[in-house]
C-alpha cells in the first residue's frame, strides 16, 4: 500500500499488482499470504488547482463495488492504416496479387458450378467457365474476368468492405453443415484480393449474382486509402470484371510474356482454364488440369518423364517415379522424382529442397522447409493437399502439426520405395552414386530413421572396393572372433586402401569399410552400432585385432603364420627416447601391431576427432591449431631396429634427433598431411642422402 501521504493515482490494478507480487514472494518463501479484507484502502488524487500539490483522500471501494464499474470498449483502428499493412505486410513478393485474383476467379467458378447442380438454368448464357486476363498498355490497366458465380450488392460491400471477411469460408461452412464436403475452394481468409494494391493505385470491381434478374450488376471502385464507392453498373454480365489501374513503376505486369510466366508459375494446374486476350485472340495460358490427380494408370512413361522435366527444371530422365495418394488424418497427393543425374546445387550451404507444395491445385511455395526433411533434398515433384490450412497470406502454414503427418508419410512411402529398389544392384549404384551422400546425412539428422537409412546404405570395402556392399553383407561375413565393425574415413578409396592404417587388417583379411564423404565422419558415431556390432574406426589408437582368428595361408608353406614377434628387446628405450623428442607435438609414442609394412603412424585417440575430419576443418579455416597424436612404430621394420639400436647407444646424437624429426614427417606423409615445415624436411633428407646413411630392410 502506498502511504497516505502518496500524492498521485492509486487505482484497482495498483493494489491488484502488489497482491500478485506479494502472493508470488509467500510462494518462494514459504510464508502464508493473509487473506484479502472486504474493503480496500484506495487513494486517488483529487483535482487540485493549477501550481497546489495534490492532496490524497482515502475513498473506500469494494471488490463487487469495482468490478460493477467496469466497462467495455471497442478497439478503434484507422482502417487505411490496417488496409496498408495487409498488403504491404503479408506478402513478400508483389507478383502473388495475380494468384491470388485468379485463386478468387476459380473459387467463384467453382461456387457457381456447384449451385448449378440444383439449379441448371443459371448457366444457360455460359456454361463454359473460364478466367480471362486483359492487358492494356494504352489505358495502363489490367483486368481479370471470370464467368463465375459474381456478387450481390450486399455481398459485395460485405466480402470487399470488410477487411479479412471471406465468401469462400461462409460458403465451405454451409457445405459443412450439408455435409458436403468434395469441394476444391481455396479462398479461406478474405485478404487476397487486397493484394490488388500493392500493384494498383485504384482498383474496379463490376460484378453480378448469377441468380440475378434485374439485368444489372454493381460497380465497386477504391483507391485502398480507406473508403470505397457502390453504384450500379447496367451493362454487366455474370461473373466478375476486376479492372487493375496499375502504379506508373507497375506498368511490366501489362506485358504477356510476363503475365504468361506468372500463369505458368502458380496457376498453371487450377481446373479453370486462363486466357490472355491480346487483340482480337484469346490464348489459353495454363495446363488446367493437374497430372498428379490422375490415375496412375492413365498416366504414360513419357508424360511423367515430361511432367518431371518441368517441375524438376532438368533434362535427364528421372531414375524412380513415385505417384502415390497418402490417406488417413489429412489427405495429400505426391508425385516425387529421384533425377538419374546429381543437380549441381546438391551441396549448397542452404539445403533446400525442390518439392512445390500446392493447396487445392494451386501453387504456394517450393521452399517450405518442413516438407522434406534436408537429407531428402534431391526429390523434386509436387506435394498437393486438400486439407492444409494456410494463413491470409497464403506463404506460411497455419499448423504445423498437419504438415508434420504429411513429411512422415512422404518419408515413408519414399523409403519403402527405395528399398525395393536396392534390391538391384547395377540400378541401384547409379542412385547411390548420385545421392548417397545426401542419404547418408539422415543417420546424423534423423535418428528416428536410422534403421531404415543404414539398411539402405551401400559401401566400397577393402574386400570389394570396386562394389557396393551393405551393412548386412559385411556382418555376414565377419572373421571368428570379431565383434565389431571397422571403417576408415578419407577423401578417395583408392588412397584409404593403401593406408598404413589398414596393414594389420589387410594381412588378416579383415573387411573394412571405405568411407569417404565428409557426412561420414559424424554419422558413426551418432548410430554407434548396427545388429549389436559397434562401429570402430581403424585409425584410432588402442585396437586390438589379436583375438581375430588369421585365415590367411603363406603362400610358399600353405601354413597361418603366427603373429610374428618384436626381436629388439630395446624396443621400450626408443619410445622413450622418440618421446623426448617429439614431446612437443605428438600426444604419446606406442608399439603397434597393426603395422606390417610401413614403419611409422599417426593415429588418434578414441574420443579424439579423427585425422581427416581435423584436415577437412583446417582446410575451411574451423581450427588453428592441430591435435596432438599417438604415434605408432612398428618393431619388426629394419627402421625401427636400428634406430633403436642408436637410441641404446647414443640417444643424444645430433643424428638420432634428425631422424626422430625425419620419422614423424614421414608418417605425417603417409597421412595426407601438409608438413609444418617443409623446408626443415628437405634438408634432413638432403643431409642423410650426403651421409649416405644406409638402412637395412625389414626381416
Amino acid at each position: 500500500m502506498r502511504p497516505p501521504g502518496f500524492h498521485g493515482r492509486f487505482s484497482l490494478l495498483d493494489y491488484y499488482i502488489q497482491f500478485r507480487m506479494r502472493r508470488f514472494l509467500c510462494i518462494r518463501s514459504g510464508a502464508v499470504l493473509r487473506p484479502l479484507r472486504s474493503r480496500i484502502p484506495h487513494y486517488i488524487s483529487e483535482g487540485c488547482p493549477k501550481g497546489q500539490p495534490k492532496r490524497a483522500t482515502r475513498f473506500p471501494v469494494t471488490m463487487t463495488e469495482a468490478m460493477m464499474a467496469t466497462e467495455t470498449f471497442t478497439f478503434q483502428s484507422d482502417v487505411s492504416k490496417l488496409l496498408d499493412i495487409v498488403v504491404h505486410a503479408l506478402y513478400s513478393n508483389k507478383q502473388i496479387f495475380l494468384r491470388e485474383l485468379i485463386s478468387n476467379a476459380a473459387d467463384a467458378c467453382d461456387r457457381l458450378r456447384y449451385v448449378a447442380l440444383t439449379q441448371p438454368e443459371l448457366l444457360r448464357e455460359d456454361a463454359v467457365f473460364r478466367i480471362v486476363l486483359i492487358p492494356d498498355k494504352v489505358a495502363g490497366r489490367l483486368t481479370i474476368v471470370d464467368n463465375g458465380i459474381g456478387m450481390s450488392r450486399d455481398e459485395l460491400v460485405e466480402n470487399l468492405g470488410t477487411i479479412a471477411r471471406s465468401g469462400t469460408v461462409a460458403f465451405m461452412n454451409q457445405l459443412a453443415i450439408e455435409k458436403k464436403t468434395d469441394f476444391n475452394m481455396i479462398g479461406q481468409f478474405g485478404v487476397g484480393f487486397y493484394s490488388a494494391f500493392m500493384v494498383a493505385d485504384r482498383v474496379e470491381v463490376i460484378t453480378r449474382r448469377a441468380e440475378t434478374d434485374t439485368g444489372h450488376g454493381w460497380r465497386w471502385v477504391s483507391n485502398g486509402k480507406g473508403t470505397f464507392t457502390v453504384e450500379e453498373a447496367p451493362t454487366a454480365t455474370r461473373g466478375t470484371h476486376i479492372i487493375l489501374h496499375l502504379c506508373q513503376d507497375e506498368q511490366g505486369y501489362l506485358e504477356p510474356h510476363r503475365l504468361r510466366h506468372l500463369v505458368k508459375t502458380y496457376s498453371d494446374h487450377i481446373a479453370i482454364p486462363v486466357l490472355l486476350r491480346e487483340g482480337d485472340t484469346e490464348e489459353a495460358v495454363n495446363e488446367a488440369s493437374a497430372l498428379w490427380t490422375r490415375p496412375r494408370n492413365e498416366i504414360s512413361a513419357d508424360q511423367y518423364k515430361e511432367f518431371y522435366r518441368h517441375v524438376g527444371h532438368s533434362f535427364d530422365e528421372p531414375w524412380l517415379t513415385l505417384h502415390y495418394k497418402g490417406e488417413g488424418a489429412i489427405e495429400y497427393t505426391g508425385l516425387l522424382f529421384v533425377p538419374s543425374v546429381r543437380p549441381f546445387d546438391l551441396f549448397h550451404q542452404d539445403r533446400k529442397h525442390h518439392i512445390q507444395l500446392y493447396v487445392k491445385r494451386v501453387f504456394i511455395t517450393e521452399d517450405c522447409a518442413d516438407l522434406l526433411p534436408a537429407w531428402l533434398r534431391f526429390l523434386r515433384g509436387v506435394v498437393d493437399s486438400q486439407d492444409l490450412p494456410l494463413n491470409i497470406s497464403r506463404e506460411v502454414l497455419q499448423h504445423n502439426p498437419l504438415l508434420a503427418k504429411i513429411r512422415s508419410g512422404l518419408v515413408r512411402r519414399f523409403l519403402a520405395e527405395l528399398k525395393n529398389k536396392s534390391k538391384t544392384l547395377e540400378d541401384y549404384s547409379v542412385f547411390w552414386n548420385n545421392f548417397g551422400a545426401v542419404l547418408k546425412e539422415g543417420l546424423y539428422e534423423d535418428l528416428e530413421r536410422k534403421s531404415d537409412i543404414i539398411a539402405l546404405c551401400r559401401f566400397h570395402t577393402t574386400l570389394h572396393p570396386e562394389r557396393l556392399v551393405s551393412l548386412e553383407e559385411y556382418v555376414g561375413r565377419m572373421k571368428d572372433g570379431q565383434e565389431e565393425i571397422y571403417y576408415i574415413t578419407g577423401d578417395e578409396a583408392g588412397t584409404l586402401i593403401r593406408s598404413p592404417h589398414l596393414e594389420g587388417f589387410r594381412a588378416k583379411e579383415i573387411e573394412v569399410l571405405l568411407l569417404t564423404d565428409p557426412i561420414d565422419e559424424f554419422w558413426p558415431a551418432t548410430i554407434g552400432d548396427y545388429s549389436g556390432r559397434k562401429l570402430v574406426s581403424a585409425a584410432h589408437a588402442s585396437l586390438d585385432l589379436h583375438k581375430i582368428t588369421n585365415t590367411t595361408k603363406d603362400p610358399e608353406t600353405g601354413d597361418i603364420p603366427d603373429a610374428q614377434e618384436a626381436t629388439a628387446a630395446n624396443i621400450d628405450g626408443l619410445i622413450e627416447a622418440l618421446k623426448k623428442i617429439l614431446c612437443a607435438t605428438i600426444k604419446d609414442v606406442r608399439s603397434s601391431d597393426r603395422l606390417t609394412e610401413s614403419p611409422v603412424c599417426l593415429v588418434a585417440e578414441q574420443n579424439d576427432m579423427s585425422l581427416h575430419l581435423e584436415r577437412l576443418l583446417r582446410q575451411h579455416r574451423q581450427i588453428e591449431h592441430t591435435v596432438p597424436r599417438v604415434l605408432e612404430i612398428n618393431p619388426r621394420h629394419g627402421l625401427i631396429r636400428r634406430l633403436a639400436d642408436m637410441a641404446q647407444c647414443d640417444e643424444e646424437s645430433e643424428d638420432f634427433k634428425e631422424a626422430a624429426l625425419l620419422l614423424l614427417d614421414q608418417a605425417r606423409i603417409l597421412n595426407s598431411e601438409t608438413l609444418p615445415d617443409p623446408s626443415a624436411f628437405t634438408r634432413r633428407v638432403t643431409a642423410i642422402m650426403e651421409r649416405g646413411l644406409k638402412i637395412l630392410p625389414s626381416g
